[in-house]
């Protein structure tokens, strides 16, 4: 926080680079601004300064419908075409400009291709695919460090379609050739297991994560020891398993994979950092929920506990509806024994969506209802329409709000979601002093209630 003498100067002067920094409340009027407000500036002595628009709302200040405080930058009003850029980053380092065209990718972020290559020059100075390329060789360099997999299987697990390209692109890109990444390494023959150091931002709660995961354990998919995670896992025609194994010294995660086929390996390597929440900073969401709870007492580091995909979050969230962790995990043991896909080592992946859609899952002690609603999510998955978007469930009958946040917490490791309906939730407010408003808390619901859960769970 800037001392009152610099955010004098810097409200009188209007001073953009200030915006965001701090807010401005007029206790005559009881509203608070941003330092640009084009209002007739308050005297001194009717100021008072707050570090974020939540102090000043927690304060009783309401904001000012001039400037709109909740524009300020990095907040979710002001970062409108960000967030459409931060989605399409995340898609392309998904694979969506190797499979697929940028029109193919305005169309599922709903936007122009003119209007996407704008976001990219302004954000990066250059195009999508330009983007793409080079994430794709940053991926590609990570590999020529941590493996031993020939340069070809380099190239193609980066998305190369040639080694050809992949050499050109490399070299343009990193200003090295492959070979000089490994002119100490001979070419082997492609190992059937690799492992890649992937580092986080700490703290990191670890005993916290991986309490939740021993919880919810289904043998065969998933495995916990004291300083590791793993599970089976299918990407496209891809399948496989890896093992994550802390390392709390270094920060990062040892990761070790086997898979089917390298093609998605870069998209399988995204997955897995979402799913053990590797690139949240913690630091700053639990600052932000510091001033909203100011009551509830923050444990450091804890981190979203992702499910592989969201349809396997949804069949999971269904089958907890209104019966505790244990009795779920069973119905969901029974589920993946009866229709999950064995593997080579007798593990078993978790049942497609074909599969539940062909079964009558006679084999679940549950309403006729509740396994047509099943059968009904796996259905609209293969159509296509709502697979990734649990909001949309709701249409889907057997789906209600709680069902499709659950699905969106764990499996899009949405950070933003409120359980505000969950027993644990609720028990967990009983127990605050004050009374706290979940508002306050976004664009971080989802890690709220994870604090909430630390005490119950």
């Amino acid at each position: 926080m800037l001392d009152p003498q610099q955010c004098r100067q810097a409200r009188l002067a209007r001073d953009a680079r200030f915006d965001g920094r701090f807010f401005v409340a007029v206790t005559t009027t009881s509203i608070f601004c941003r330092p640009v407000c084009p209002a007739i500036p308050p005297q001194e002595r009717h100021v008072r300064y707050f570090e974020s628009a939540i102090a000043a709302a927690r304060a009783g200040f309401r904001p000012c419908l001039r400037c709109r405080p909740d524009s300020a930058p990095d907040s979710p009003a002001w970062q409108g075409a960000q967030t459409t850029l931060t989605r399409a980053m995340r898609l392309i380092d998904e694979g969506a400009l190797q499979r697929g065209s940028v029109v193919e990718l305005c169309e599922r972020l709903g936007i122009g291709e003119r209007y996407l290559r704008q976001l990219f020059q302004r954000g990066f100075g250059v195009s999508p695919k330009a983007y793409a390329l080079y994430r794709q060789c940053l991926f590609a360099k990570q590999l020529l460090h941590q493996t031993s997999l020939p340069v070809t299987d380099v190239a193609y697990a980066s998305g190369f379609a040639s080694l050809r390209r992949f050499n050109d692109a490399f070299k343009h890109q990193m200003a090295l050739t492959p070979s000089d990444i490994r002119r100490s390494r001979g070419a082997g023959s492609q190992q059937a297991r690799l492992t890649l150091k992937l580092a986080y931002r700490p703290p990191y709660r670890w005993e916290r994560l991986r309490h939740f995961y021993a919880r919810h354990l289904i043998e065969g998919l998933e495995w916990v020891e004291e300083h590791a995670f793993g599970r089976t896992l299918r990407w496209g025609t891809t399948t496989g398993h890896f093992t994550a194994i802390h390392d709390a010294r270094h920060h990062r995660f040892e990761v070790t994979l086997e898979l089917s086929d390298l093609g998605s390996l870069n998209a399988i390597v995204r997955q897995i950092r979402r799913l053990l929440d590797l690139d949240a900073d913690t630091q700053t969401i639990e600052s932000h929920l510091a001033r909203c709870a100011p009551s509830l007492p923050l444990v450091a580091g804890l981190r979203l506990p992702g499910l592989w995909d969201v349809f396997e979050a949804g069949i999971r969230a269904i089958l907890g509806q209104q019966v505790s962790i244990a009795a779920a995990n069973r119905l969901i043991q029974q589920l993946v024994d009866r229709l999950g896909e064995p593997d080579e080592q007798d593990r078993r992946r978790f049942p497609t969506p074909a599969t539940i859609a062909a079964s009558d899952l006679a084999f679940l002690k549950l309403p006729a209802s509740r396994r047509e609603t099943l059968r009904c999510l796996a259905r609209a998955t293969l159509a296509g329409d709502i697979a990734d978007k649990p909001s949309a469930w709701t249409r889907l009958k057997g789906i209600g709000p709680w069902t499709a946040d659950v699905a969106a917490f764990r499996g899009n490791s949405h950070p933003d979601i409120w359980l505000g309906s969950d027993l644990g939730v609720r028990r967990a407010l009983a127990q605050l002093e004050s009374p706290l408003d979940p508002a306050l808390a976004s664009p971080w619901r989802s890690y709220l209630t994870l604090q909430l859960w630390n005490g119950i769970l």
